[in-house]
């Protein structure tokens, strides 16, 4: 896993071709790379935007309005889930479980920064704080 982990630091996302050559440097098969990169949701097997903005979807999050926050995120940003903004800025992602459900709702940006008991005014600061 950490070493998919560094490729996508490396190169952004995870290419089938990038796949292989960890399957190749670890010495397993390149099936047992792809089940693990294919699991996982932290993985991206696309090209993905400048900040990947990750909205956790599940039960406590959607119980707590993250329908509200993922509205206001598609109309801010002028995206869909999946898809990348025109200046390749942000990329949006459906999130599972992010296990902060105390927090809810939530949103990870690329992976690393969490932002909890999210309102759509706080989502605006958080996009702002973006260079």
């Amino acid at each position: 896993m950490s070493a998919l982990r560094i490729v996508q630091m490396e190169r952004g996302w995870l290419s089938k071709e990038s796949i292989t050559e960890v399957a190749e440097y670890l010495r397993i098969p390149e099936i047992a790379a792809m089940e693990v990169a294919t699991f996982y949701n932290m993985y991206d097997l696309s090209p993905v935007g400048k900040y990947k903005i990750t909205v956790c979807t599940n039960i406590s999050c959607m119980l707590r309005d993250a329908d509200v926050i993922v509205d206001h995120l598609q109309e801010k940003l002028g995206i869909g889930f999946n898809e990348v903004s025109a200046d390749g800025k942000f990329c949006l992602k459906e999130g599972e479980c992010m296990g902060c459900c105390g927090g809810a709702p939530l949103l990870h940006i690329n992976n690393a920064h969490m932002h909890e008991f999210l309102t759509p005014e706080k989502v605006d600061e958080i996009l702002k704080e973006l260079p």
